[in-house]
């Protein structure tokens, strides 16, 4: 512990809590918090990460550090400047009120060089020898921070700012940071998939930069009492929910379900989901469901769905048997870059090489998938199998209709598109095979992360259709299922040939 750590941790732990049940007593750390501190202000560190569970003392413990800061407790600079910086105006005045309500508990003759102002923006401002110093709320809006040369920054709940603009934020507040040999702090729940900046930032070793994570492990239930206290590790000291509620509320997310489960999910177990799943092809939990040990045999007749990728991403194929609902599924990548080296890429850590060791996931070829090649080696696979369809995307009709011709593919070739037409039909009726529990797999990281990052646009007449643009993550086996599945679908709706009747003369 550094002395700088050392002086935040006094400066807190003089304050009293401001208001609730707890108002006029000292405020106390909680280990996580007082971990917290350690890292942020370590020799060397210059910016700290942390994500925890909604309600776990995020907003006290930003204002009680951006007020140490505001009073010197451990800095001696001169003219300091702290920006609390949130995703809407509304949000930045939230955390600014905390310092405020601090700085009501402070004694009288500190308060006396304080002034507090509310127009024409939120500012705090405290004088001594080497001030003025200058506390202030900023929205997402980069302008806004432009010109700054803060000593302080903090990144109030970072995962559920705008992508755009968020960014734009946050460049303009390091890059004044760096005037000043500024720390910033980035303090949120989880956001809502791997590829966020909020996730690059915990996932990414960097030099320079603390991460301190409190996630469960992806999969558990959400009521699973072990991974909720991982989630909240302030509900052992009294901070945020307690236990019994968070229990209460896991049973009103499950009953629910839907975007209320998704929620929950996100804001009180810091899982990386999709907040409304009007957005989403499958919930993770939905999908989970249909992981099973007691895997449907190979029997019937068997689709398959082929989703190929761009030049350099992955490409998939899924196999699935209507009459018992088996499903496989297996992407591809190119061999160059390495797995390990697209891991770090797409902030998914080792999780490809998971996905290779779990003979899920295959390398072919070297900067890119040989068409032809994949193609062999997804028809080698169903070999023995009655194969009644190949389904695929209209857009690479040319590529993928050349490579089955080379291939000697004799199955018939269904094309479907993408669009609301085919797409609105193909969502649906994966939907409800699923909800069905129609669909079987075995244990898939795989499909587990497709269907994770995968989300759908719906127009105004509430049709879907599977949007590769918006989703942050290789999505491409959800895609490959959906069209195995929804013609494995259409294949079982329709009506079994009536034997040839004869008559006779």
């Amino acid at each position: 512990m550094t002395e700088t750590a050392a002086l935040a941790k006094r400066f807190i732990r003089s304050l009293k809590v401001p208001t609730g049940r707890l108002a006029g007593e000292p405020v106390k750390l909680a280990p996580y918090q007082s971990q917290f501190i350690d890292g942020a202000f370590a020799e060397g560190v210059n910016v700290g990460c942390l994500s925890v569970g909604r309600g776990n003392g995020k907003s006290t413990l930003s204002a009680a550090l951006a007020l140490g800061e505001l009073l010197g407790a451990w800095s001696d600079a001169t003219e300091r400047e702290i920006l609390i910086a949130a995703k809407t105006q509304q949000q930045a005045q939230i955390a600014w009120h905390y310092v405020a309500s601090f700085i009501r508990t402070l004694p009288d003759e500190m308060q006396a060089s304080i002034t507090i102002r509310r127009q024409p923006r939120f500012e705090i401002q405290y004088d001594d020898e080497n001030g003025p110093h200058i506390l202030r709320a900023l929205s997402a809006d980069g302008k806004s921070a432009l010109g700054t040369s803060p000593t302080l920054c903090i990144l109030d709940e970072r995962g559920h700012w705008p992508l755009a603009q968020g960014d734009e934020l946050e460049a303009a507040l390091l890059t004044g940071l760096s005037k000043r040999d500024g720390k910033a702090l980035i303090i949120s729940t989880s956001a809502s998939s791997d590829a966020h900046p909020f996730s690059l930032w915990l996932d990414r070793d960097a030099p320079g930069v603390y991460r301190q994570e409190h996630r469960p492990d992806p999969g558990l239930p959400p009521d699973d009492v072990a991974s909720l206290i991982v989630a909240n590790p302030g509900t052992k000291y009294g901070i945020g929910p307690t236990l019994d509620r968070l229990k209460a509320d896991a049973a009103l997310a499950l009953e629910r379900g839907g975007s209320a489960l998704s929620r929950f999910r996100l804001l009180s177990r810091n899982e990386r989901v999709q907040e409304d799943n009007r957005d989403i092809l499958l919930s993770l939990d939905d999908w989970l469901s249909c992981e099973t040990a007691d895997v449907p045999p190979r029997e019937g007749p068997c689709v398959i769905g082929l989703d190929l990728g761009g030049s350099a991403s992955m490409s998939a194929a899924s196999y699935f048997w209507p009459e018992t609902g088996r499903l496989e599924s297996y992407g591809t990548f190119p061999g160059s870059p390495s797995l390990e080296a697209r891991g770090q890429t797409d902030a998914v850590g080792d999780l490809y090489c998971q996905m290779f060791q779990r003979r899920e996931l295959f390398t072919l070829g070297d900067r890119t998938v040989p068409i032809v090649e994949w193609i062999e080696g997804v028809l080698r696979r169903a070999v023995a199998e009655n194969v009644v369809a190949i389904v695929a995307d209209r857009f690479k009709h040319a590529e993928i209709g050349e490579a089955l011709a080379k291939a000697g593919n004799r199955a018939p070739v269904i094309w479907r598109g993408m669009g609301f037409k085919d797409g609105s039909e193909d969502v649906e009726r994966l939907r409800r095979h699923v909800f069905d529990g129609r669909v079987k797999s075995a244990e898939s990281y795989l499909l587990r992360h497709a269907f994770a990052e995968s989300v759908v646009l719906t127009d105004p007449a509430g049709n879907c259709k599977p949007a590769k643009g918006r989703a942050l993550g290789r999505i491409d086996a959800a895609c490959s299922t959906m069209l195995a599945v929804a013609e494995g679908a259409r294949i079982l709706s329709r009506p079994a040939p009536k034997a040839a009747r004869f008559s006779w003369a």
